[in-house]
């Protein structure tokens, strides 16, 4: 009996050849009540014609599902199970090629043993997304576009799934081969400047290419600034809870969820750890984080999760500072200094008074929270936006939905609702952020009237590092390391 691993070390071992025909399981591992085997390649229904019974697949049309069962010809008295198997035929398949999706029960057992019979019967094992890199290779997908088909599989909101479904349908593609096809215009033009550079014949003035180059520029750079958002979307945007120990975090961290997340204690230091979790609010991931308070302790274990707590705030992208009725002048002071230190570059601070359900009014308030805290006072400016301060009660859940408007306007998200298109991938962000540098050069050029053959050559880089994003020039290498993240049956 052959035991088929699914050990990455070892599928690299395999060398990457499209003509063999692959198979892998497409669903989640584990037990389940169905399991889809997908086959791709050249010699997909013959293989799977070797083990069916039931309507030879030869013969049947594309696109269209039967029931059989599989049957080990060296055993043939003893079926492995029933199942479904759905021929799709090249080309007009997610691979380009010849496919079969077997969808059998979703036993363990079944799930080995019908790939260990594929492969004795002509299959390989698939690389991780090898179906999509098949896909790109055949020209069904560009790089971008196979890029997207791994964050669709992995979204977890609606605003992830809305900007990766834009980017697999191709609207990010498009937009990137419109930029491209403008800086080939500018480039053709130099070229016709060089080759007749030796006649009185001036095909466009430097100032025209000036104005074309610093026109990309400005798209190129916009696009790219929308990494920030976009990235937050795609993975959720991280809040740090802060505040003294007892102010309320772990109560709002609880409120927020709607559920018992972290440990809710009188005593000052229970929190010695961050505590995460996510939610979706309006669409959105939200990556709340429950922080150690804020103090000076002789404990050592307390400080290490203090010493946390300061990390947190260095990588969120909104940070709540939660305070109480009775903090001081001094201790406010120091505090918002302290977290000011540690904010990191665009993000935001919110301060939030908490317990508001001990006072009477907001008019009880001691000096100088009275000057702070009062909502009939103007708007005060935050970081990246001017916010009302909030008043919230996080043990009776007063104003928690005002704090998650806020949480939704701070987060840009509101600006961002009908934009899909917007980079979220590392790769295209480091590609567009070189070919704006790339095109600064040419617009520099072009105003210092240098010559044409140094400018063209920096056009020249501008154009590969757009090309990059969507594959019309790649790599073997750069291939391996996108396609080794995919999951097997992808």
């Amino acid at each position: 009996m052959i035991i088929v691993s699914f050990n990455f070390e070892e599928l690299l071992m395999y060398q990457y050849n499209d003509s063999d025909t692959i198979c892998a399981i497409s669903t989640a591992p584990g037990c389940g009540g169905i399991a889809v085997i997908r086959v791709s390649g050249p010699d997909a229904i013959s293989i799977i014609n070797k083990i069916w019974r039931g309507k030879p697949l030869s013969s049947v049309g594309t696109h269209t599902a039967h029931l059989g069962t599989i049957t080990d010809p060296e055993n043939p008295t003893e079926p492995l199970d029933s199942g479904v198997a759905t021929v799709f035929r090249a080309p007009g398949t997610f691979t380009g090629e010849d496919v079969v999706e077997i969808s059998v029960h979703g036993s363990v057992w079944i799930q080995r043993e019908l790939i260990n019979l594929l492969i004795r019967t002509g299959c390989r094992l698939a690389q991780p997304g090898e179906f999509t890199r098949r896909a790109f290779a055949n020209g069904k997908l560009d790089l971008a576009q196979a890029e997207a088909v791994a964050d669709v599989i992995a979204a977890t909101s609606r605003s992830a799934h809305r900007l990766a479904s834009s980017q697999m349908r191709g609207d990010f593609s498009k937009r990137i081969g419109a930029l491209r096809e403008k800086l080939i215009e500018i480039a053709s033009l130099l070229e016709l400047e060089l080759d007749f550079s030796e006649e009185d014949v001036e095909f466009a003035s430097r100032i025209h290419l000036a104005e074309l180059a610093k026109n990309l520029h400005t798209e190129i750079s916009s696009l790219a600034a929308t990494f920030s958002t976009g990235s937050a979307l795609k993975n959720g945007i991280p809040v740090a809870i802060v505040g003294e120990p007892n102010a309320g975090k772990s109560t709002l961290l609880n409120a927020l969820l709607n559920e018992s997340r972290a440990i809710v204690s009188d005593i000052p230091g229970t929190t010695r750890d961050t505590v995460e979790d996510t939610i979706e609010i309006d669409g959105v991931m939200y990556r709340f984080i429950d922080t150690a308070g804020l103090r000076e302790t002789s404990d050592h274990v307390e400080n290490l999760g203090i010493g946390r707590s300061f990390e947190a705030i260095e990588r969120a992208r909104i940070v709540i500072w939660l305070v109480t009725p009775d903090i001081s002048q001094e201790k406010l002071t120091e505090l918002h200094t302290e977290i000011k230190k540690h904010l990191a570059e665009g993000a935001t601070l919110l301060t939030v008074l908490n317990k508001t359900d001990l006072l009477a009014s907001p008019t009880d308030l001691p000096h100088p929270l009275q000057n702070i805290f009062t909502e009939s006072q103007e708007p005060v400016t935050t970081e990246k936006s001017t916010q009302r301060p909030i008043l919230i009660s996080a043990s009776t859940g007063h104003n928690i939905d005002r704090l998650t408007q806020a949480l939704h306007t701070l987060s840009g998200t509101n600006d961002s609702a009908g934009a899909d298109l917007m980079v979220t991938n590392a790769r295209h962000y480091e590609a567009l952020t070189l070919a704006a540098e790339s095109l600064a050069r040419v617009l520099d050029g072009l105003r210092a009237n240098l010559s044409g053959d140094f400018i063209a050559q920096d056009l020249r880089e501008t154009i590969h590092h757009l090309s990059a994003i969507t594959g019309t020039i790649t790599t073997t290498d750069l291939l391996t390391s996108i396609f080794q993240n995919f999951c097997i049956g992808k």
